[in-house]
């Protein structure tokens, strides 16, 4: 985060060509800052020796041990036929357990001298089972004690009080990477200071370069918990100055005040709703208008529970709007979603949406869909609508981006799960007005105030968490299918009891079906057990499912499937048919996620539940319950009920907080995915600030960013800050950072 010349130097330099090679494939780290913050994962106390007892099977493990003792077999082989074949078998000790290390061949001669009973060492390899034992092969190890062979290097790197544990790799065992960083240590003493004096003084933070030797040569607990604390604030500061600069560019900029007409569109729209807003929803919507009603563009994310009334309010300000003379688009991540919006979008304006047809209200507008598989015809005829304004409000998929479409004079964007689309996608978007459109950003995925402030802190946040009235609760269940076939069977009955009172029910599969067969699921030597039987089994998928629920246990009643691959007018018709209500059940993939709104289904059921995120989850079981009726979601999974699959499965069955939910599926995952690291395909920034665990500094640095940027926009007075943001703002880490 500090490039300084020093820090600066390519690793190739310092370490040799092999070392910085493997550590720039497999760990991402360049140069000497790259290593200085690659900070230990946990640290061994000298004397206190790693529980044996809990090592996980298959991974790669680093432990401190004890030779119990040592023997060496000889045997006969296909390459020693006359009984020259050498095996060593090591036993080492930690109190809690025994573990079993092999080497085999040429590999015996150096450990058969090295590892005698009584020496103290490093190991590192991966746990595998053999005759029911635990044990390594062929482990890689560093001696603890001083007996010559570079010992004293050895002893010199291990005298501290505490054994730094680095994140590693099976080609870069874990103290390899240490004595690198013993290497590259004195370059922290050059290490630029991001934060400002007067911030760290008043927070009392050590300094960088003492942060930086203390992380990775702590001498007692304290240190590392001074290192931590100020690495966090660096993190966190650094981030929360780059997304404060990004809002005060965005104020600079101009846009076209857009206030709705007093007797205009969105009064009408008002004035023919069947039902009352919500509480919420009012309040969002003056938040959302006042914005609106500005010289500088709306940058708002408008996150809510399932069912919030979330397009209800989006629609509201795509009307105040074109009330005001502009243009409103809406993009959505699947052509399904797209066409589900634009259908309900039409449906609740009714004669409004009809601009210039035969039978439109005085006030309308043409509310025209936009897709990339739509008919030449239909495609000049929206675009058309767009260019000469006739057409208010567009909602499409990417296709809207493309360089053919134009618009007149385009006010605001609306995107849908925003988290679907690519920050060039959205830019692209907001590129083709005359000035810089307003934005609003919708997601149905409840985040983490945390979350809210690191991955969408450029964006004001407006949260609706009030249902609307008339919307009934939702019961969800876990259904073990492994362990109780009859609740299984159990659950059909349910559907059928649900199609029989004149309801639908959605089944969702993990998989289409007419792919190869998982590689996964190729057989194991060893007997695997319930668990591994269950995740290496391929997903349950559509096209099997239906059929087999057709031929079975919902034999007579209508079935249909839907999924991605299927072609566009197909599944615009089968969702026609099921919003109809002429299908009983609708198989499908997880294409029904978002934004499908069919108040008289009331039954779903997830097969192979467990294969899905926990946010994904509360998506799924959202598209049930949107009438009167009470709604029910019923989860199947075949892990066992002490797997921590059946855990968070259970953890969404208990509860319909969508905000709960969304933490615990946080603390599940890796923060680099928090960060839009899948979606961008870089290395997380974060190392040591945990975004659930650290809110108070979160929120802390976000304060104190707002203050220096305000008072030094180009931080002309901070150097140091300057450099970490350069360092932070590369061309690949803008990607998640640009949420806007």
């Amino acid at each position: 985060m500090d490039l300084v010349p020093a820090l600066q130097e390519p690793l190739k330099k310092v370490l040799g060509p092999a070392t910085a090679k493997v550590m720039a494939e497999h760990l991402g780290l360049h140069t000497v800052g790259d290593l200085l913050h690659h900070y230990p994962r946990r640290y061994e106390e000298r004397g206190q020796l790693t529980r044996l007892a809990d090592l996980p099977m298959d991974e790669h493990v680093t432990v401190v041990a004890q030779v119990a003792d040592a023997r060496l077999l000889t045997f006969a082989s296909a390459k020693a036929p006359r009984g020259k074949g050498q095996r060593l078998e090591v036993t080492i000790t930690d109190g809690s357990g025994r573990l079993q290390l092999v080497f085999f061949g040429s590999g015996v001669h150096k450990p058969h001298k090295e590892l005698l009973p009584g020496t103290r060492a490093m190991f590192a390899g991966k746990v595998s089972v053999f005759n029911h034992r635990l044990q390594l092969n062929h482990p890689a190890y560093e001696l603890l004690r001083g007996d010559g062979d570079g010992a004293e290097e050895t002893v010199e790197t291990w005298a501290g009080a505490l054994i730094p544990l680095y994140p590693a790799t099976a080609k870069l065992e874990s103290w390899k990477i240490g004595k690198a960083v013993q290497t590259v240590l004195p370059s922290a003493q050059e290490a630029v200071d991001p934060l400002p004096g007067s911030l760290r003084e008043g927070r009392g933070l050590v300094s960088l370069p003492e942060a930086l030797l203390k992380i990775h040569r702590p001498h007692t607990k304290a240190d590392i918990a001074d290192a931590r604390a100020r690495l966090k604030w660096d993190e966190a500061f650094v981030l929360q100055v780059a997304l404060a600069r990004r809002r005060h560019a965005d104020a600079q900029l101009p846009a076209a005040p857009r206030r709705p007409a007093d007797d205009g569109l969105l009064t009408a729209f008002d004035d023919r709703l069947p039902f009352t807003l919500t509480d919420g929803q009012r309040k969002v919507s003056k938040e959302i208008f006042d914005d609106l009603a500005t010289d500088h563009p709306m940058h708002r994310l408008l996150q809510g529970e399932v069912g919030s009334g979330k397009t209800m309010v989006a629609l509201r300000a795509m009307l105040a709007v074109v009330d005001a003379g502009g243009q409103a688009a809406m993009l959505a991540p699947t052509e399904v979603l797209a066409q589900q919006h634009h259908r309900s979008i039409t449906e609740m304006m009714g004669e409004l949406a009809e601009g210039g047809m035969l039978g439109g209200a005085e006030r309308a507008t043409k509310v025209v869909l936009l897709t990339g598989s739509m008919g030449a015809a239909a495609r000049r005829h929206a675009l058309l609508d767009l260019i000469t304004g006739e057409a208010g409000i567009v909602i499409g998929t990417h296709a809207l981006i493309e360089d053919k479409v134009q618009f007149h004079d385009l006010g605001l964007v609306v995107v849908d799960e925003q988290h679907r689309f690519g920050v060039e996608q959205r830019d692209a978007l907001r590129g083709r007005g005359k000035q810089p459109p307003h934005l609003l950003v919708m997601t149905a995925t409840p985040i983490p105030r945390t979350v809210a402030m690191t991955v969408f802190g450029d964006l004001e946040t407006s949260v609706l968490d009030q249902l609307p009235a008339g919307r009934s609760p939702i019961a969800s269940h876990v259904v073990p299918a492994a362990e109780k076939p009859h609740f299984l069977a159990r659950a059909w009955e349910r559907v059928r009891e649900e199609v029989g009172n004149g309801h639908q029910a959605y089944v969702v599969c993990p998989r289409i079906g007419d792919e190869e067969d998982d590689p996964k699921a190729a057989k194991g030597k060893k007997k695997p057990s319930p668990e591994d039987e269950a995740e290496k089994r391929p997903p349950l998928a559509v096209l099997d499912v239906a059929a087999q629920l057709a031929r079975g246990p919902l034999q007579g009643l209508t079935v249909e499937v839907l999924h991605g691959r299927m072609a566009p007018d197909d599944k615009d018709a089968v969702m026609r048919r099921f919003t109809a209500g002429d299908t009983d059940v609708l198989v499908a993939t997880t294409v029904i996620e978002v934004g499908v709104n069919v108040p008289n289904a009331t039954a779903m059921v997830i097969m192979d539940a467990d294969r899905f995120g926990v946010s994904q989850l509360h998506q799924l079981r959202g598209r049930v319950g949107r009438g009167s009726a009470p709604g029910l979601c019923l989860l199947v999974s075949e892990m066992p009920e002490a797997s921590p699959a059946r855990q968070r499965l259970n953890a969404v069955a208990s509860t319909l907080d969508g905000f709960e939910l969304s933490r615990i599926d946080l603390e599940q995952r890796r923060e680099g995915d928090v960060l839009g690291q899948a979606q961008s395909g870089v290395r997380s920034s974060l190392r040591v600030l945990a975004v659930i665990e650290d809110e108070e500094v979160i929120a802390e640095a976000r304060e104190e960013a707002v203050a220096v940027v305000a008072a030094d926009p180009d931080l002309e007075h901070l150097p140091g800050l300057r450099t970490a943001l350069d360092a932070l703002l590369d061309e690949d880490r803008e990607q998640y950072l640009e949420k806007g």
